[in-house]
């Protein structure tokens, strides 16, 4: 079982577009979109939702009215002002105890908080592993953790051959969550100087973690002098290009319609996509083989 993570300086780059299309023409897999802020990999896909689980982190204050004396030496001390009229503003409190440990008469306790959801879903193309961060909920590295766990746990019971991940943009926690011990990570990046520069990024993030990166340029006719530049810079750095898809607005045909592109046309953008699939399937063989 292999691993491929789909990632991005920036978002917006098209990531989600071309994993749906992975999803369509890769056999025997699971998929985990693995951007739990702002998760839509299942728009793609019209998952059929088997199984909805909790997901607690990090800790709230709450204050027990009946041992509060008012002092209000919580609120005075609060640098984040969560806590007003002696009450507890959930969405305002970072969880970091202060107020538990100089309350005088310890009315402030810290409870557990329920920051989300992951699920398990069926989908036309196999089995998905997806999330829902709630509002202004934090730790989303750990949810992704949760996602890739259930992930490799569904990979391991069907005997399945990828783990397919969609995976958030950026280089925070949430991207060295869904980073770390993948085999290969397909970075989209398009010819502009944001995703220039947040490519480089990224790289660095993937040479820090051992993993194998290639690049995938998106929207590649735009601006083809941007688009040597990337080459060139890749080639320098040792770092193939596995894939250029030109821009066709028959990609934002199939989003509207709810399908991966590949399964919308069989045109030059399609083939472009099961040709940059066909070189990271080759990959991982002669990584198996190796």
């Amino acid at each position: 079982m292999k691993e491929i993570i789909v990632l991005s300086g920036k978002g917006g780059t098209g990531k989600t577009t071309i994993v749906g299309s992975f999803a369509a023409l890769a056999k025997r897999k699971v998929l985990a979109d693995c951007d739990v802020d702002a998760a839509d990999l299942h728009l793609l896909l019209s998952p059929s939702e088997q199984q909805k689980s909790e997901f607690w982190s990090g800790q709230v204050a709450r204050i027990d009215e009946d041992s509060c004396t008012e002092c209000g030496l919580c609120q005075e001390l609060c640098r984040f002002n969560a806590i007003k009229d002696f009450r507890v503003d959930p969405v305002s409190c970072e969880g970091c105890g202060f107020c538990s440990h100089i309350c005088p008469v310890e009315a402030i306790t810290m409870r557990e908080n329920m920051s989300g959801y992951w699920f398990i879903s069926d989908t036309s193309y196999g089995p998905l592993v997806h999330a829902r961060l709630g509002i202004a909920q934090e730790n989303s590295g750990k949810l992704v953790a949760a996602v890739r766990q259930q992930a490799k746990q569904i990979a391991n019971e069907r005997n399945l051959d990828y783990i397919i991940s969609d995976g958030p943009p950026g280089i925070g926690c949430p991207v060295i969550s869904s980073l770390s011990g993948v085999n290969l990570a397909l970075l989209v990046t398009e010819p502009t100087l944001s995703g220039m520069h947040d490519l480089e990024r990224v790289l660095g993030v993937c040479r820090h973690f051992g993993v194998v990166p290639l690049v995938c340029i998106n929207k590649c006719d735009l601006n083809e002098e941007n688009t040597q530049h990337i080459e060139s810079s890749c080639l320098d750095q040792g770092v193939k290009i596995a894939g250029k898809i030109s821009f066709d607005n028959i990609v934002t045909q199939s989003i509207v319609k709810g399908i991966p592109v590949v399964e919308h046309s069989d045109g030059r953008v399609s083939e472009e996509i099961e040709r940059t699939w066909s070189i990271l399937s080759a990959m991982l063989e002669n990584d198996s083989k190796g």
